[in-house]
């Protein structure tokens, strides 16, 4: 075990299982970027245009009067099971986003981060509905029509625990001899989620197994569409009181929590615990070379078992990905897409397979 396995170094490309060959990659394609081809915000669009098309075809709105945009995952897949007119609206408005996700994993793959990458897991909210996954097998069959050698598929993990699961292959494998489990939080332009990851198993010689990670005491706060967050400081704040609250609850139960907290978030992160470019969906400036997330919380946030909590900080794909570890074993390079507001992109080269 490392001198200090506790202290860990911020958004590492190094980690026990993999290495990180890349993340938060933003490949231009005119003006915009090829990832925001396959964003939900894509997928929105392409929705408003096929409905607009279908109301000038029929002389009616067969998805009625709400603006597409408060269209909620259940309502449109509710439509879909119905198979009228409103489902061949969404599934025009699939059969083009397939074809826009195909598109950007093909570009990805010409990147050389990306060369050698053989499965590709997609994660983020869309996957959860019926139209996320129709919309991930579709891709896969078109790719594997235009003879692609890359697969996808949807994330094993539920959207709302796999950015907080990641976080036990990101720390050294010894530390489960000895905790129950860690504090984890993912930190999202709409959503921030914080949860205790516990890895099961009994204390001792042998370690837990990180494979078999749950989350318990799972809470979310819409951040986005509360009137109040629009300060960095504001989001912060709530974030260190929900954490406050889980470290509470856990030694109310006995839980023996590692003194430290995985922290996902939007941005390239540095070494020092700094974001730069990609936070810009977050309230407030979180790029600010004066602004230190980790720093922050170590600040407020009262001590586990006695002992200060060590905060480390990582990109939010790359540990939403290595939620996906336990099936990527099989294959040496793999990748994830997490579909959201945006795009967020990470590759990987498995441990036995990096150079050392």
């Amino acid at each position: 075990m490392q001198k200090n396995p506790l202290r860990l170094p911020h958004g590492s490309p190094r980690l026990p299982a993999v290495t990180i060959a890349s993340y938060s990659l933003e490949l231009r394609e005119g003006k915009g970027f090829v990832g925001d081809r396959a964003s939900r915000t894509a997928f929105r669009e392409g929705l408003d245009r096929w409905r607009k098309l279908y109301r000038r075809l029929l002389a009616e709105d067969v998805l009625g009067e709400a603006p597409t945009e408060d269209f909620g995952k259940r309502t449109i897949d509710t439509w879909l099971r119905e198979e009228g007119d409103a489902a061949a609206v969404i599934l025009s408005a699939m059969e083009d986003h397939a074809a826009q996700l195909a598109r950007v994993v093909r570009r990805f793959a010409r990147h050389a981060s990306w060369q050698g990458v053989q499965r590709v897991a997609i994660g983020g909210g869309f996957k959860q509905s019926l139209a996320g996954r129709y919309t991930i097998r579709r891709a896969d069959q078109l790719l594997r029509d235009a003879k692609v050698e890359i697969r996808l598929r949807a994330m094993h993990h539920h959207s709302d625990e796999g950015g907080l699961i990641g976080w036990v292959h990101a720390v050294p494998p010894a530390l489960w001899r000895h905790y129950d489990g860690m504090l984890a939080v993912d930190i999202g332009g709409t959503n921030v989620r914080c949860g205790i990851v516990r890895v099961p198993g009994e204390s001792g010689r042998k370690p837990r197994d990180p494979d078999a990670a749950r989350v318990g005491s799972l809470r979310k706060w819409g951040h986005a569409e509360d009137k109040e967050t629009t300060h960095r400081e504001h989001l912060v704040q709530g974030i260190a009181d929900m954490l406050t609250r889980l470290i509470d609850k856990a030694d109310r139960k006995g839980l023996n929590l590692a003194p430290l907290v995985g922290v996902a978030c939007p941005g390239h992160i540095h070494g020092e615990g700094l974001i730069t470019s990609g936070a810009q969906n977050l309230p407030g400036d979180w790029e600010h070379e004066n602004f230190n997330l980790p720093q922050k919380l170590m600040e407020v946030l009262p001590s586990i078992n006695g002992i200060p909590p060590h905060v480390r900080l990582h990109n939010d794909a790359v540990v939403q990905g290595l939620s996906e570890l336990p099936w990527m074993r099989d294959v040496s390079r793999w990748a994830v897409l997490t579909i959201g507001t945006g795009l967020g992109n990470a590759s990987y080269v498995n441990g036995e397979d990096r150079d050392d």
